[in-house]
C-alpha cells in the first residue's frame, strides 16, 4: 500500500516505514505530523485519486529531526561588465518517518 502526500510544494510517494526529508515543518522533533493532503491512494481494490485529494486520507509521520542540506554556490556574472557576486544557500529540511496509510 503505497500513497502520494502533497507538501511544501512538493509531491512524494510514501509507504509505511519509509523516510522523507520534506521542506521545513514547524513541529518539534519526536513529535507527530500529519498530511491531510492526499492526492492518491492503492489499495488492494486497486488505485484511488482524488479530485484533487481523497477525502478522509490521513498519512501520519514522525519528525525525526530537523537540519539542513548541502551547500550550492549561486554565482551571478555579467560579462565584459566587472560584475561577479558569489553566494552560497542551504536549504533547511525536515527528516520524517512515515507511520501509518489511513484511506
Amino acid at each position: 500500500m503505497f500513497a502520494i502526500i502533497e507538501t511544501g510544494g512538493k509531491q512524494y510517494k510514501v509507504q509505511e516505514g519509509d523516510v522523507i526529508y520534506i521542506e521545513k515543518l514547524e513541529a518539534a522533533e519526536g513529535e507527530d505530523v500529519k498530511f491531510d493532503r492526499v492526492l492518491a491512494v492503492s489499495k488492494s481494490e486497486g488505485l484511488v485519486t482524488g479530485t484533487p485529494v481523497v477525502s478522509g486520507a490521513v498519512v501520519t509521520g514522525k519528525v525525526e529531526k530537523h537540519g539542513k542540506g548541502q551547500k550550492i554556490t549561486v554565482y551571478k556574472y555579467k560579462a565584459k561588465k566587472n560584475y561577479r557576486r558569489k553566494q552560497g544557500h542551504r536549504q533547511p529540511y525536515t527528516k520524517v518517518t512515515i507511520g501509518s496509510i489511513q484511506a
